[in-house]
C-alpha cells in the first residue's frame, strides 16, 4: 500500500494500475484514533467486571451503563455532523468531542457508585458523538471516493491497534495489581489526553467543501444549501432503517464476554483479553474488507458482515467449554466490525453530497447507537428473566430473520457499488 503525503486527493492525477493512495491525514487521524483507544477500550475491556465484580452491582445496572456506553452518543452524533458541514470546521469540532472525553476521565478516578458512573459515562459519550462524524468527514475530504473503503479500513486499522492494546494494557496492569482498576483509569487518561495533543497540533483542518473562489469574481459559484432531503429520503432512508433493524439486534460486547468467561472458567484477571481477540482479528479483517467494499458494494459487506455476528451469538449461546470455541467466536465478532464499522460510514459518505457528508455519516452512526443503546438494556433484563444462553439463543434467532429482511430492503443498493454523488 502507498501511503501519499498529501493531505487531500488529486483526482486529476491518473495513477498506475494497482496503485492506491491514503493520505497522511487519514494517517495521523488513524494514530488520534489509535491513543484514544487505547484510552477507552482499556476502560470498557474492565468494566464488566468493576461494575459486576467490584461495585457488586447487577446485570441490570450492567446492562443500561453498557447501553449508555454505546448509545448516549446518539444524543449528539447529528449535532456535531451538521455542525461541521455548517461551519466546515470538521478539525476543531472534532477536538472538542476528543477534549470532552478527555476530561471525562477524570471523572473515573472518583466515581464510585451507578450514578457517578452514570455521569462519567455520559460526558465520555458526548465527546465521542460530537467527534466521530466530522472525523469521518475529514476522512472523506482526504481520500479520493473511488477509495474510501480503503481509507476507513485503514483508519479502523490503525484505531483498532489501539484497542487491542488498551485492553492488553488493562490486563497487565491488573496482573500486577489485581485490584489496580484506578491505575488503569489514570494511564486512560494519560493516552487521552496525548490522543488531544497530537490531533491540535498534528492534524490538518482539511476542509469539507471545494474552496470558494473571491466573492468579488462574478463567476463564483454560489454556496449550495443544506438539503435535508438528502439524508431523509431517496437510498440513505433505506439505509438508516436497515442500520436501525440490524443495531436492535446487536448486544454490547460485554455480554458476550460474560458468557463465555461464565462458561469457560476464564479468570477475572484474564478477562480483558477477549477484547484484545476481539480487537486483533478487527484489526486483520478492516482493510481486506474495506477493499472488497469498495469493488463489490459497500450495502453487500454491510449485510454479509452481520452474518459473522449470528455466528459468534451461537458460538456463544451452545455453551461449549472449549477455548477453540471461544476464540471462533472472537474472531467472528472481530470480523462483523470490519464489514460495518467503517463500511457503513463509507457508504453514508458515498450517498451524500461534500455540504451534507458530515450531517448524513453522523445520522447512520446516531441510528446504530440509539439502536444498540436499547438492545443493550434490553438484553440485561432478558438475561435476568431467562438465563445467558437462552438469551443469547433468543436474540441468534431474531438477528436471522432480520438479515435476510434487511437484503430485501437494501436491494437496491446490493445490486452494484454505490456512486458517488457530485
Amino acid at each position: 500500500m502507498y501511503i501519499s503525503l498529501t493531505n487531500t486527493p488529486l483526482p486529476g492525477r491518473r495513477r498506475s494500475r494497482g496503485t492506491r493512495t491514503v493520505s497522511s491525514t487519514v494517517i495521523t487521524l488513524g494514530v488520534v484514533s489509535l491513543l484514544t483507544d487505547i484510552s477507552s477500550e482499556s476502560v470498557s475491556a474492565i468494566l464488566p467486571l468493576y461494575i459486576t465484580g467490584f461495585l457488586g452491582l447487577s446485570t441490570i445496572a450492567f446492562g443500561v451503563l453498557d447501553g449508555m456506553y454505546q448509545g448516549v452518543s446518539a444524543v449528539v452524533r447529528i449535532a456535531g455532523g451538521h455542525a461541521s458541514d455548517r461551519l466546515d470546521q470538521p478539525k476543531w469540532i472534532a477536538f472538542t468531542g476528543y477534549a470532552l472525553a478527555a476530561v471525562a476521565r477524570v471523572g473515573l478516578l472518583f466515581a464510585s457508585g451507578f450514578a457517578a458512573l452514570t455521569a462519567v459515562v455520559t460526558a465520555d459519550r458526548i465527546g465521542k458523538g460530537i467527534r466521530t462524524a466530522p472525523r469521518d468527514a475529514l476522512i472523506t475530504a482526504a481520500s479520493s471516493p473511488e477509495d474510501l473503503g480503503r481509507a476507513f479500513g485503514v483508519h479502523r486499522m490503525l484505531d483498532n491497534i489501539g484497542a487491542a492494546l488498551g485492553p492488553l494494557i488493562a490486563f497487565v496492569i491488573l496482573l500486577v495489581v489485581p485490584d489496580g482498576f484506578h491505575i488503569v483509569f489514570v494511564a486512560s487518561l494519560a493516552f487521552a489526553v496525548i490522543g488531544v495533543v497530537v490531533l491540535g497540533l498534528v492534524v490538518p483542518n482539511v476542509r469539507t467543501r471545494a474552496r470558494r473562489r473571491d466573492d468579488t469574481d462574478p463567476a463564483a459559484a454560489p454556496r449550495k444549501r443544506f438539503d435535508w432531503a438528502i439524508i431523509w429520503r431517496g437510498p440513505m432512508r433505506r439505509v438508516l432503517a436497515a442500520a436501525g433493524i440490524l443495531g436492535l439486534m446487536t448486544i454490547g460486547d460485554g455480554f458476550v464476554y460474560l458468557v463465555l468467561q461464565a462458561r469457560s472458567d476464564f479468570a477475572a484477571q484474564w478477562f480483558p483479553l477477549l477484547y484484545v481477540g476481539t480487537n486483533v482479528a478487527f484489526l486483520a479483517f478492516a482493510v481486506p474488507l474495506g477493499r472488497l467494499a469498495d469493488r463489490i458494494g459497500r450495502a453487500r459487506v454491510f449485510v454479509l458482515g452481520h452474518t459473522a455476528l449470528l455466528a459468534a451469538y451461537v458460538i456463544a449461546a451452545l455453551a461449549i467449554d472449549d477455548i477453540l470455541a471461544t476464540v471462533l467466536c472472537l474472531i467472528m465478532l472481530g470480523l462483523f466490525y470490519a464489514a460495518t464499522d467503517g463500511v457503513l460510514a463509507a457508504l453514508a459518505a458515498q450517498l451524500t453530497t461534500p455540504e451534507t457528508r458530515g450531517t448524513g455519516i453522523a445520522a447512520a452512526q446516531t441510528v446504530v447507537a440509539v439502536a444498540r443503546f436499547v438492545s443493550a438494556a434490553g438484553f440485561g433484563l432478558l438475561w435476568f428473566a431467562i438465563g445467558r444462553e437462552q438469551s443469547m439463543l433468543v436474540v441468534a434467532v431474531l438477528l436471522a430473520i432480520a438479515i435476510p429482511l434487511v437484503a430485501l430492503l437494501l436491494r437496491p443498493l446490493l445490486r452494484a457499488p454505490e456512486r458517488t454523488r457530485a
